[in-house]
């Protein structure tokens, strides 16, 4: 089976609406319209967050009116440019169990065709962005579900988890609680698909005691991500972008796909 993660569309206002240099409402159309055509039909798409850049109704609706489009089930994570409410008044999704009855809080499981997905709501309050932090109450769920027996297992959240090695990055981007996420996911490494997410703008592989970090490219505009990196820098050289995931018996293939920016 097959799925598609997009990421940071960030989506504003109005169509013409601009950041860190780019339009990004004519990428996420785009990348709509790029979807819809794919030659192997993915059983379903996840954004991994920041839909919009600023939590407003008239940016959601935007984002509502052009995901309606899409042709394709798809499922939406909690970025820090979100929130979890706007996200389920605005953005329908396809079937899934939520884990808590918290408005402010996304994060849910389903399965499909034999495979277990998690999606984590790793938001913090406003005042730790751009941070993310997982609670405890969501941190005993992962550790329930991940064990060593049972479905194979793919987990989604927005945040990066382990050290990027990205000075910048990693000072102000990751899981305030990385470790503890870490060691909730190591009993569950040998049927652990992988740990897809946003936030950094970036196509990034990262592995870690058996387990594979996965960020997808932002739809419109990557940050670069050196080990001399000390503040946020555009990477202009690279184009939008998203990943087609491969979901195999014996392995899973993460393949980066990039588009000419309209």
């Amino acid at each position: 089976m097959y799925f598609v993660q997009i990421s940071d569309t960030h989506i504003g206002p109005t169509r013409g609406y601009a950041r860190h240099g780019y339009t990004s409402y004519p990428c996420a159309e785009q990348l709509v319209e790029l979807l819809n055509n794919l030659p192997v039909k993915p059983e379903f798409v996840i954004h991994t967050g920041d839909v919009v850049t600023e939590p407003d109704p008239r940016s959601y609706r935007l984002a509502a009116e052009l995901f309606a489009r899409l042709e394709l089930p798809i499922y939406y994570v909690n970025g820090n440019h979100d929130t979890a409410a706007e996200i389920k008044q605005y953005l329908p999704m396809a079937a899934c169990e939520p884990f808590t009855g918290d408005p402010d809080s996304l994060s849910y499981s389903f399965n499909v065709r034999g495979e277990r997905f998690l999606v984590l709501d790793g938001r913090a309050p406003d005042e730790l962005d751009p941070h993310g932090d997982l609670t405890e109450e969501q941190l005993d769920w992962l550790r329930q579900e991940a064990t060593p027996d049972g479905l194979p297992l793919t987990i989604f959240l927005h945040f990066p988890v382990v050290p990027l090695n990205a000075p910048w990055m990693d000072a102000h981007m990751r899981l305030l609680n990385w470790a503890a996420v870490h060691d909730a996911l190591r009993p569950a490494a040998k049927r652990l698909r992988g740990v897809f997410y946003g936030h950094v703008h970036q196509s990034l592989q990262i592995a870690r005691d058996g387990i594979r970090y996965t960020a997808a490219p932002s739809s419109f505009a990557q940050f670069t991500a050196w080990p001399s990196d000390t503040e946020p820098l555009i990477d202009r050289a690279q184009p939008p972008g998203y990943n087609f995931v491969h979901l195999l018996p014996e392995q899973t293939i993460v393949r980066p796909c990039w588009f000419e920016r309209p």
